[in-house]
């Protein structure tokens, strides 16, 4: 979502990088870029003015004009400044002394209300929590089949009535199951509309007074930006909200709503939703976040990611195999499946710091394509060549690039990337870090 504003906010940090010294004009052009990039990513110009007029504050003390290093000072001030915008703790679910925990979710139509529900529920569950879902959007009649389909899906009890129902009752009645099956904790998934009226707001402040949510969380689209906004602070006049999760932050919007939303509501936001999938709902960090944008990467949710998706035990046996030089194309190919279910291309490059640019130019398609290219090829080979690449002679591979829709050329590609991956392995086992990890990759 951020790549246009990571991509300017990286050039004008990189021209300032690149002075010696730096003095008030430097910095207020800088500032000036920045303000720019800012308004062109729908951020709120209130929260622009409050940011910049802060950052120049800061950049002008004598320590950092005077120091060694002032534009990574700069950098530095524009990182804790961003934090303090988006929230400077993590806001976490406050969960009642006595379950069950009810949370109640409010939102337009659209903002993907329902998918949300089921993630959030299945973030509980994760966490060994009994969770009960309840249909409580009975205006939109698919939302109630889409949430049991959901719930079935996830081993998670669904509680609905018919449309007729009354939504107030229908959360009501809700908590007498909630009681039966032991549910720590309750989400309802409420009305939309596709704008704020009236009654919209009745009925949810009359299911907020007769369940008493511990819990009133918005779900907003992050890809409407300055209007996501403005939603917010209507429910948020209304309501009371507690937090905000905003959705489809995987989208190619300017962003915009999420440096926004905090400073001009002062509701915290809490989750992101990063894509369809029902475990892709992130816990909000505002650290993290800030890093992100200014393409310092986000090493700690690639690690979460990476050790929900990972089997323990086979990267154990992975990681002995690598010391022992005897990791093979078996192996590349379980590797690379289990990185598809950690997110797209894109989304784990700009994790890790200083390959947000790596990822530059390619598109999820294009990744995509290569690795099903992969796959085809490794899963046309005998197991015997797969286990010792290196008998794989020309006849062979006319014959893999037969079976697999592909060309000698592309298998030889692989084999070379494959082969390098080997040696950086060897280096990685005796302690050293390849320099040319492009190189030894072929990129």
């Amino acid at each position: 979502m951020f790549e246009v504003l990571t991509e300017k906010l990286g050039k004008i940090f990189s021209g300032l990088s690149n002075k010696g010294k730096l003095t008030e004009k430097d910095i207020d052009e800088a500032l000036r870029q920045i303000r720019l990039a800012l308004l062109e990513a729908d951020v709120n110009f209130k929260v622009v003015k409050a940011l910049l007029g802060v950052v120049r504050e800061k950049a002008l003390d004598a320590r950092v004009l005077e120091s060694l290093t002032p534009g990574q000072q700069i950098i530095k001030i524009v990182n804790q400044e961003l934090i303090n915008v988006l929230g400077t703790e993590v806001a976490k679910l406050k969960s009642n002394a006595n379950p069950p925990t009810i949370v109640m979710l409010v939102g337009l139509q659209g903002a993907g209300k329902t998918t949300t529900a089921s993630k959030l529920a299945m973030h509980l569950k994760q966490s060994d929590y009994r969770v009960l879902l309840v249909a409580a959007d009975t205006r939109r009649p698919a939302a109630i089949d889409q949430l049991k389909v959901l719930g079935k899906q996830l081993d998670i009890p669904v509680y609905a009535e018919d449309t007729k129902a009354d939504p107030v009752q229908i959360s009501c009645n809700a908590l007498k199951t909630a009681a039966e099956i032991a549910a720590n904790w309750v989400i309802i998934d409420t009305q939309g509309r596709l704008h704020i009226d009236e009654v919209l707001m009745r009925e949810l402040v009359d299911i907020k007074k007769a369940v008493k949510p511990a819990e009133i969380l918005l779900v907003a689209d992050a890809m409407t930006g300055q209007d996501a906004v403005n939603i917010a602070e209507e429910f948020n006049t209304n309501l009371g909200l507690t937090g905000l999760i905003l959705t489809k932050m995987d989208g190619d919007a300017r962003g915009g709503a999420a440096l926004s939303i905090k400073f001009v509501t002062g509701v915290p936001i809490k989750f992101l939703g990063v894509g369809e999938k029902t475990s892709s709902l992130e816990v909000f960090y505002p650290d993290r976040l800030a890093s992100r944008i200014l393409g310092m990467g986000d090493v700690l949710t690639l690690i979460e990611r990476a050790e929900k998706t990972f089997d323990k035990q086979k990267m154990q046996q992975l990681e002995s195999k690598l010391k022992k030089s005897e990791f093979d194309l078996d192996d590349l190919l379980g590797q690379m499946r289990q990185i598809k279910k950690m997110g797209s291309f894109t989304q784990i490059m700009e994790m890790v710091p200083g390959f947000s640019r790596m990822a530059k130019g390619i598109s999820d398609k294009e990744s995509m394509d290569r690795t099903r290219k992969i796959e085809a090829i490794i899963l046309s080979m005998t197991r015997e060549e797969r286990q010792n690449p290196d008998i794989i002679n020309g006849s062979r591979k006319r014959r893999i690039a037969k079976g697999s829709g592909t060309t000698p050329a592309d298998i030889n590609q692989l084999l070379n990337q494959f082969h390098g991956i080997q040696k950086m392995s060897k280096m990685i086992a005796k302690g050293k870090m390849p320099r040319n990890l492009p190189d030894l990759l072929g990129r």
